[in-house]
């Protein structure tokens, strides 16, 4: 973490020893604050049950959200509803904040997913890879007959598929 003046607190891990090391967790909630999907590669310390986890980084986010949304220098009319989705481009909105630990990456669609990546803190630009996680999504869990809107994502196919994927992000 470094504060205004450059020094730093204490040094970013080191860069991941071999590819596939990046991606540590991933979170897909829906509108509702309700996580649809959690999933995790590479997370070194668990420190809350799952609930707990999923209810603050859920609430990390809508602060996040809110704090751009407040800051944003457009009029107010533009600004809309706190809280409600907003179609890409619209509006002021983060993608992602890096702190000496980790890279935390958002995407939100214009159907209200969000999909939240925890990377390695020398990890570049993920927007181009979280537009293709929810392609993966929209691919094997919309599309799936079998899945109802708003449940857990219990596919297989979409968990492997994404394992792949986010291994290979570099």
């Amino acid at each position: 973490m470094q504060f205004f003046g450059g020094s730093e607190i204490s040094p970013s891990p080191p860069a991941p020893s071999a590819p596939g090391n990046n991606g540590h967790m991933m979170y897909v909630f829906n509108r509702n604050g309700v996580c649809l999907l959690y999933r995790e590669w590479n997370r070194p310390l668990r420190t809350l049950d799952a609930q707990q986890d999923h209810k603050l980084m859920f609430g990390l986010l809508f602060s996040l959200k809110s704090l751009t949304a407040k800051m944003d220098p457009t009029s107010a009319a533009e600004k809309g509803n706190l809280g409600m989705p907003q179609l890409p481009g619209q509006g002021c909105s983060f993608h992602s904040f890096r702190t000496n630990t980790y890279k935390l990456s958002f995407m939100e669609s214009p159907s209200g997913i969000k999909i939240i990546l925890v990377t390695h803190p020398r990890t570049g630009d993920l927007r181009e890879s979280l537009k293709r996680i929810y392609n993966l999504y929209v691919d094997y869990v919309v599309k799936n007959p079998l899945y109802t809107p708003g449940s857990p994502i219990r596919c297989e196919l979409f968990n492997t598929t994404l394992d792949q994927y986010v291994r290979g992000i570099g």
